[in-house]
């Protein structure tokens, strides 16, 4: 793997796919326009039918003013929309946030610096912090470094700490509300979003870093490149309910699907014992409601989990999966 060498102030792409929000959406925006940063482009992937007329109208004189430049896709998918907008985006540099964020001017700056500094990163982290920002809790629980752990594939997902952590560092992956990417690994290396990460697509954002880290380049953790992430329950990648039975079962889908396609056997294994010690027993970090119904329920889910993973993996002997972006004639285009 060979960086190749991006210009003094490298363009960038600020990609925010949004999904039945409203005014965090506006919030977002304004902090998106308003960033110090001489050369970036923000890409907005608009999937939500219809908005609040007020919001509506604040895209539409964004769109107009020149400031965002939107798309309205008809469909409902994080990892399609990410898609989508990289093969929209014009930068040297993408970079990706939640439509539910705040952030200072200097956001887009902080991600460049480590491009700029390090020829060898191919994906930067951000940064997380929650919404009501406690500087005396920061202080408290703030520690230099992550542990060894954070670096093992098989269970890195329990100890990746994108809030407390101080030091810069190499890190396993990023979190999807804050981070950026060399172009090139998505053009030199073909690498995309998986569209098969269903429901919430939670380790979508996991399952690319490891295919990046198979390219040779690292990815690097920078604390300067920050955000409050508010976190709303509703709205964003949520395309179904948190509460049916089959976004229940996605959020294991998702996590075994990760593992079938990136780690070793070994590391599988640890990574199933670790997530049905988290996710269904309740142990740290997860820290769920311990009742034996509960856990029995969460069991279940567990279960068709696995199976909708092997499911998928099967289907994938035929299909790449990738159905959001098969749809797309700028595809086309670029092939």
């Amino acid at each position: 793997m060979t960086a190749s060498k991006l210009p003094t102030l490298p363009s960038v792409s600020l990609v925010v796919p949004t999904y039945n929000r409203e005014e965090p959406l506006k919030s977002t925006l304004i902090d998106c326009v308003a960033q110090d940063y001489p050369n970036f482009e923000v890409i907005v992937v608009d999937q939500t039918k219809d908005h609040t007329p007020e919001v509506a109208e604040y895209l539409d004189a964004a769109k107009t003013a020149g400031k965002i430049t939107l798309f309205t896709p008809d469909f409902a998918s994080l990892p399609g929309a990410r898609n989508y907008a990289i093969r929209r985006a014009k930068g040297d540099i993408i970079i990706f946030i939640d439509d539910d964020i705040r952030m200072d001017s200097h956001f887009i700056k902080s991600h460049v610096t480590v491009f700029l500094e390090k020829p060898e990163v191919g994906a930067v982290a951000g940064r997380v912090l929650p919404p009501a920002v406690d500087e005396n809790k920061l202080k408290t629980f703030a520690v230099q470094q992550l542990p060894p752990e954070a670096l093992d594939p098989g269970i890195a997902w329990y100890y990746l700490d994108f809030t407390y952590v101080e030091n810069p560092q190499q890190v396993l992956s990023a979190r999807g509300c804050n981070m950026s990417f060399r172009r090139e690994v998505f053009d030199n290396y073909g690498l995309a979003f998986d569209e098969r990460m269903q429901g919430s697509a939670i380790r979508e954002e996991s399952d690319l870093c490891l295919q990046v880290r198979k390219t040779g380049y690292d990815i690097w953790y920078e604390p300067n490149a920050a955000l409050v992430h508010i976190g709303e329950p509703t709205g964003g990648c949520h395309n179904i309910s948190t509460r049916t039975f089959q976004y229940q079962v996605t959020h294991y889908h998702n996590h075994f699907w990760m593992g079938f396609r990136n780690l070793t056997l070994w590391q599988n294994l640890r990574l199933y014992v670790r997530l049905f010690d988290c996710h269904v027993l309740g142990n740290p970090p997860c820290n769920k409601d311990k009742s034996l119904t509960k856990g029995i329920v969460r069991g279940v889910f567990y279960f068709y989990g696995f199976l909708s993973a092997v499911k998928t993996a099967i289907a994938s002997l035929f299909s790449d999966g990738q159905i959001y972006s098969h749809q797309d004639p700028k595809l086309k285009e670029i092939t």
